[in-house]
């Protein structure tokens, strides 16, 4: 089939959005490709349609299993075979989903770059065919990146494996900088194509507030702008805090953040989808690949930390084209707290090198050992027991994850493993003295091969079904055979995990790169202060700054956000007004119209004018927006 064929066959679109065919080609020709499109510009086609018109299976590098997991439903409604590996699965549903990537039809496997360093994806590889390696929110591949995560500086690795593969980053937002850095870390080729679609979202109105109140504020915004909604905040509490004023005021609202569980995340997030909540009141780990287009506004009730942040975000807002709002409250203290950021965030070399200490001396690592040995880390009792700022040693680690002298996992899994450490004649006895332990010392040998001579990874829930017993039986039992001395047992691990990567050091020798450290410290206050410089703006047009810092440009003024309206504003004389009134209600009257269809039919007045107009009306009641997104005389 030819992608115009897959498009309309899977996805029901007769024509592909801007720069996606091009995409698309780029793609199945074989190079290297760099996709920026906005929020809502139709990413994931891009490596959908050419994996689908490709042999062999798409790997997709994600960083979240909240979005893998909302693509992968999205693809088996379409009816199109996918897999994922996140972190929670078992070794035993990791492994088999790994076979199916070999043998099964199946044309997407998406992981999290933290598992293509995994002995077992490792072992696998080789025999999947790639055809297309897609690596989602690419931003996070930059050392510069705003979301930095160690393992997306190592996807390059791949390229050992799968050398004439071609791979596409995609993301909404990256600076030049940035762009240039995603395609040096993912070694593109000479042939290497960019693409990136206008910053412009003519339908979105961006303003920010200095407010007094941020609660009376956020009521007056929500019961200004009806639909749905999502309010932003950088902190778990105050999600709930604002639910519950919300609730408060009459409002259907709910919070979400990474810190409930996955069965609570899920509905609460489908209820939001389904209408059944109006408005969602989240950290950043809320929003990402979910696909609802009618989001009427995005209000951040905390000042992000950064442009492409708050670009992202505010993005999920009118996605459907019709008239929505961004709106960025802030006031003067968190500016300051923001900008105060640099010195917590780029702890000192001796700082550093003392929390290295510090984290050995807590596991209790001797001179010269405990390489490659993970170990159960606990950041917070940590940070307790040596009176450390828990931030001060979050970055502090990070500085030295940067340097591959460890890595800290808050989402890492190890399965369980066995090894038996007796004899044959011991065993013999096992099945006089305690027939009970020798039963599931059999189905131990039965079920994993060479586990008498190797430590072998082992599910206890497949060991109660096959003893029939139960979970907590089995559990007692192992260790039972591990206290007699007939095995030895390792749990699995769910805590989070400090992995060294190298035995442990002097102080002394621990080198920080030191000009790398103080570029990516240059290179944060640069977006501190460009998303100050966004929040006290007054005059320039917010959609020109955000285009402006990402090397993007825009012919004109948006003339909808509040600087644009603000510097317009005194140009609207009573008599403009009331003719622009009564041209749109005579319209209006006629039948139901678009916005774009009422702008075309007043050709001679300036659009700002309009917009300002058509605010007032929808604001006062005398004419509504209706489900299909045209404009009526009555609800």
């Amino acid at each position: 089939m030819t992608i115009q064929q897959i498009l309309k066959q899977y996805w029901g679109y007769d024509a592909f959005r801007p720069l996606q065919e091009d995409i698309i080609n780029a793609v199945k020709d074989g190079k290297d490709t760099l996709a920026l499109l906005p929020t809502g510009g139709g990413k994931s086609i891009c490596f959908q349609v050419p994996a689908l018109a490709k042999d062999g299976i798409c790997l997709v590098i994600s960083p979240l299993i909240a979005l893998m997991k909302d693509q992968l439903e999205n693809l088996k409604r379409k009816g199109i075979p996918a897999l994922s590996v996140y972190s929670g699965m078992t070794f035993t549903e990791t492994k088999k989903t790994l076979q199916n990537a070999i043998h099964g039809n199946y044309k997407f496997l998406y992981v999290s770059p933290e598992r293509l360093e995994t002995k077992l994806f490792l072992e696998y590889l080789p025999a999947m065919n790639i055809s297309l390696i897609a690596v989602d929110e690419a931003h996070c591949v930059s050392q510069w990146g705003y979301d930095f995560r160690p393992p997306y500086l190592r996807i390059a690795n791949l390229r050992a494996y799968l050398p004439d593969v071609p791979v596409l980053a995609l993301t909404a937002s990256a600076t030049k900088n940035v762009q240039d850095d995603i395609c040096e870390k993912l070694a593109f080729g000479k042939n290497q194509q960019r693409f990136q679609q206008s910053f412009e979202r003519p339908n979105l109105s961006y303003s920010a507030f200095d407010v007094p109140s941020k609660q009376n504020k956020l009521l007056e915004i929500l019961q200004n702008v009806k639909g749905t909604a999502i309010v932003y905040c950088k902190s778990r509490k105050h999600t709930k805090e604002v639910a519950d004023l919300l609730r408060l005021n009459k409002i259907s609202a709910d919070f979400y953040h990474a810190g409930i569980s996955n069965e609570e995340r899920n509905r609460k997030q489908e209820d939001w989808i389904n209408n059944k909540v109006r408005v969602m009141a989240c950290t950043n780990a809320f929003g990402m690949g979910i696909d609802k287009p009618d989001v009427r506004v995005v209000v951040h009730y905390d000042v992000p930390d950064c442009l492409e942040n708050y670009y992202q975000e505010a993005g999920r807002a009118g996605r459907d084209g019709k008239r929505a709002y961004a709106v960025l409250l802030f006031n003067r203290k968190e500016l300051e707290v923001l900008q105060g950021q640099t010195s917590i965030r780029f702890p000192g070399k001796e700082i550093i090198k003392q929390v290295y200490t510090d984290v050995m001396n807590y596991l209790q690592i001797p001179a010269g050992g405990g390489e490659g040995v993970s170990y159960d880390f606990d950041l917070g009792v940590f940070a307790s027991s040596f009176k450390i700022d828990i931030l001060t040693a979050t970055y502090a680690i990070k500085a030295l994850e940067q340097e591959a002298i460890f890595i800290f996992s808050d989402s890492f899994f190890k399965p369980s493993t066995l090894v038996f450490t007796c004899g044959r004649e011991e065993l013999n006895d096992l099945e006089q003295q305690q027939p009970l332990l020798d039963q599931l010392a059999k189905a131990l040998l039965r079920s994993y091969e060479g586990v008498f001579d190797f430590p072998a990874n082992i599910n206890e829930a497949q060991l109660a079904k096959f003893t029939r017993q139960s979970r907590e039986m089995v559990l007692q039992q192992l260790q039972q055979l591990m206290q007699n001395g007939i095995v030895s047992y390792l749990p699995q691990k769910e805590k989070p995990q400090m992995i060294l990567l190298q035995n442990r050091m002097y102080a002394d020798s621990v080198i920080i790169n030191l000009n790398q450290y103080l570029e990516r410290k240059r290179l944060f206050v640069q977006r501190v202060n460009a998303m100050v410089k966004y929040t006290q703006s007054t005059s320039q047009c917010r959609s020109m700054q955000i285009a402006d810092y990402f090397s993007g440009s825009i012919a004109n003024n948006c003339r909808i956000c509040d600087n644009c309206i603000n510097q317009q504003s005194i140009a609207v004389s009573n008599k403009e007004f009331e003719d622009i009134s009564a041209s749109i209600l005579i319209t209006v009257k006629a039948g139901a119209v678009t916005i774009n269809d009422l702008l075309l039919q007043l050709t001679k007045t300036q659009k700002e004018k309009f917009w300002k107009v058509l605010d007032y009306l929808q604001a006062e009641k005398k004419i509504f927006l209706n489900k299909e997104g045209k404009l009526v005389d009555h609800v």
